[in-house]
């Protein structure tokens, strides 16, 4: 089974590259993040046409994300829950899980998008955080159940220095943050695994190019997208790649998708 990750910045400006990205790579489960689109809105026709079973957790302009797949999920969770002493409500969409049925039991699936927390001197900064320790707590309230998971996303974190072209122009960047670092570092003692480290430990390995400056073309890059398995999906695990070829196409997502091979059939 093959379950990719894609911040598609936009799945109305880039509606052609996710159907070609689609007919080419063959996910199986396609995690899609900053959809920026309400539910009603969002072009499911074109995917449909695919074989692909559209869910989505969207708002208007910005942020909201998807979870298209070959097969019906038999449940669907919207939204990181809120708790009571987490204080108000988050209302940002940024958080959908899919539970499907595989042979031996349940797969579930989250399409998630961390926020950015730039600048780091306003609210957004804490917010960040906030929204990372919960995450961590929703995700020891599922490890219990033993039951293969991944957290697929764009996290907005980039775990080691080796996983940007140049640390130094990250100092003090949220996204580079010792704080934002030892959250994503407490999920792994959780028990996750980085999908990509699990089976590379080269460096050089980015997910994300910014549109200026030539990033793109000079490799100037940073990997803050990531697949986080629980121990039942990383015994699982047979590979990772990074399709990095579908950020020279036109109109390109500044993200790249990253894919991960599991040993799982469907029922």
């Amino acid at each position: 089974m093959k379950i990719a990750t894609w911040n598609i910045n936009g799945v109305k400006a880039r509606i052609d590259n996710l159907v070609t990205w689609l007919s080419d790579s063959q996910p199986d489960i396609a995690c899609l993040q900053e959809i920026k689109s309400v539910d009603e809105n969002f072009p499911r026709k074109p995917l449909e046409d695919l074989g692909y079973h559209v869910e989505t957790h969207g708002q208007k302009g910005f942020n909201g994300v998807a979870l298209l797949s070959k097969m019906k999920p038999d449940e669907v969770n919207r939204g990181l829950p809120h708790y009571e002493d987490d204080g108000p409500a988050d209302e940002q969409a940024r958080f959908i899980e899919g539970v499907f049925s595989v042979k031996g039991g349940a797969l579930r699936v989250v399409s998630l998008y961390l926020p950015n927390g730039n600048p780091v001197d306003t609210e957004k900064f804490p917010y960040k955080l906030s929204w990372m320790s919960r995450l961590e707590r929703w995700t020891r309230e599922r490890l219990p159940l033993e039951e293969p998971l991944v957290l697929a996303g764009d996290y907005n974190v980039i775990p080691e220095p080796f996983d940007c072209h140049d640390p130094s122009v990250w100092e003090g960047d949220a996204l580079f943050r010792e704080e934002s670092r030892a959250a994503f570092r407490r999920l792994e003692n959780l028990g996750l695994a980085d999908g990509l480290r699990a089976t590379c430990d080269a460096p050089g390995v980015y997910t994300f190019w910014d549109y200026q400056g030539g990033a793109w073309q000079k490799n100037n890059g940073i990997r803050i997208d990531h697949l986080m398995l629980s121990p039942e999906a990383a015994n699982r695990l047979e590979s990772v790649s990074v399709e990095s070829h579908v950020r020279a196409w036109e109109k390109p997502s500044d993200h790249v998708p990253v894919a991960a091979f599991l040993d799982f059939e469907t029922v």
